[in-house]
């Protein structure tokens, strides 16, 4: 299962004219406002109960949050009487069922997986603004406040153009940090430090180029314990992009002349590809040093393929989703070291891949009250903690609170740990700060930016490319593609 959420398997989503005409006929009341519904709640009634025998729809990407949720659903069942189908799918399959269901008029489908790039900057006006259910006294209150998200997380996933509105509440958020392998830095730590001159340890003082050094270390002095000191996810697919993105934001690169913005609020106007830059070129040239001393299979390795050759044991360090941990864990119990991205020349940067859930702006009355108490429910403090610990699940809290809590804070430093993926909590929530985190554009071209990006880096890797030719003929396809 593909635990990630920007991944796709198709690229039948590319935006173009029949697209555009597309999102031209959504409802257009969609997104705009959203009318509070009358439930049965009667003077001093239970919230929770007033849309009791409701039945309603989530469609979900194949991932972590929502395999725990739908294997664990009886809770909320009985606390609100109402019945909730999870269907679960590519995000390609996801992104057809909205754009059908939010053009018709109807709610088949009242919650939604609102991944940022294919349904909340695309089809925003097919999602309902939240804001008003919030808001409202009808309804309970989001336990906390919605301050209790992650500021960052809060922005990318849930606002688009509008700062009033909310599309969406943060459900998932895979970042991208270092995994590496503790027991052979521990062996061989000391005769990297006296032939490289530096601690080798991973940490927020490693930098890229001691990165590359350290594979290279790896490649020539412990081959009896690992095959090369680490691997990429380089092959031609959306991994390509993401693994790259981490360099080009490090050497002070974007793929806009708004750069970071685009991904948070976003813009109308996103100004010029920029691609092409000097920084750009550089962040290039140096993932193409990098790839060349990797395992020879990095070519080919998309995330999956990645993390599966780290818990082989082919690999010293990689860089990857951080919610790979669960499996990291189970493979070298104790053994495994989680660290914030190396520093470039300009910053350190990690890529985000979370995506939220939101409602249907075409849900009505009591199927529209009925999404927003799952939704409210599914992002809550408690459900997070419940999907942290899912064996079924292994989602990450979005919640700042979750983090805080007792029981969690003792499982990080434990291995086994019952929670997994919080043995990364250091550094992912170093990763999140403003400064650290890497956001690519969100802008409804994206799908088909993607692709240019991917496939041309790929170029230059299997067909030992010219570094500044394959950006400058990027710069040239993504400029024509926003058109």
């Amino acid at each position: 299962m593909n635990p990630l959420p920007n991944a796709f398997s198709r690229r039948t989503l590319l935006l173009g004219a029949g697209s555009t005409a597309a999102l031209l006929a959504l409802p257009a009341c969609g997104g705009s406002s959203t009318e509070t519904p009358t439930g049965n709640l009667s003077s001093g009634g239970d919230p929770w109960k007033q849309f009791s025998g409701t039945s309603i729809n989530f469609i979900s990407e194949n991932t972590s949050p929502s395999a725990a949720i739908a294997a664990n659903l009886a809770p909320f069942e009985k606390l609100t009487g109402i019945k909730v189908n999870v269907q679960q799918m590519d995000l390609d399959k996801v992104v057809e069922k909205c754009k059908l269901d939010f053009s018709s008029g109807t709610a088949q489908n009242h919650v939604i997986y609102a991944d940022p790039f294919q349904v909340l900057a695309p089809l925003s006006e097919g999602l309902a603004d939240l804001t008003p259910l919030i808001a409202s006294k009808d309804y309970p209150p989001v336990e906390k406040g919605i301050e209790d998200f992650i500021p960052a997380q809060l922005q990318s996933l849930g606002r688009y153009l509008d700062e009033e509105k909310l599309f969406a509440l943060p459900y998932d958020a895979p970042t991208m940090i270092l995994h590496y392998r503790k027991d052979l830095f521990e062996k061989y730590g000391p005769k990297m430090k006296s032939d490289l001159g530096f601690d080798p340890t991973p940490g927020e003082n490693t930098t890229w180029e001691q990165y590359f050094q350290m594979a290279e270390w790896f490649n020539q002095n412990a081959k009896s314990d690992v095959k090369y000191g680490i691997g990429c996810q380089a092959k031609q697919h959306d991994s390509l992009q993401c693994d790259f993105s981490n360099l080009l934001w490090a050497y002070g690169g974007d793929y806009f002349e708004k750069g970071q913005e685009l991904g948070r609020l976003s813009s109308e106007d996103p100004g010029k590809v920029t691609v092409n830059s000097e920084a750009g070129v550089a962040a290039a040239t140096f993932y193409k040093k990098l790839v060349k001393v990797a395992h020879p299979s990095s070519t080919t390795w998309d995330w999956t393929g990645l993390a599966d050759a780290f818990v082989a044991g082919e690999l010293a360090m990689c860089v990857n989703w951080h919610e790979f941990a669960a499996g990291e864990e189970k493979a070298f119990p104790g053994k495994i070291g989680y660290s914030v991205l190396p520093k470039g020349p300009v910053r350190r940067a990690h890529n985000f891949g979370g995506t939220g859930i939101g409602i249907n702006a075409n849900a009505k009355d009591k199927e529209l009250g009925a999404a927003w108490l799952f939704v409210n429910w599914a992002t809550s403090p408690e459900t997070q903690l419940m999907s942290l610990g899912s064996k079924v699940g292994g989602g990450t809290p979005t919640r700042t609170s979750v983090y805080e809590l007792p029981e969690v804070k003792a499982e990080v430093t434990k291995s086994p740990s019952k929670y997994p993926n919080i043995r990364t909590a250091p550094a992912v929530l170093e990763a999140w700060k403003e400064e650290n985190i890497g956001l690519r554009p969100k802008v409804p071209q994206w799908v088909e930016l993607d692709t240019i990006i991917f496939t041309e880096l790929s170029k230059m890797l299997t067909q030992d490319g010219d570094p500044a030719a394959t950006m400058a003929a990027m710069q040239d396809q993504m400029t024509k593609a926003m058109g």
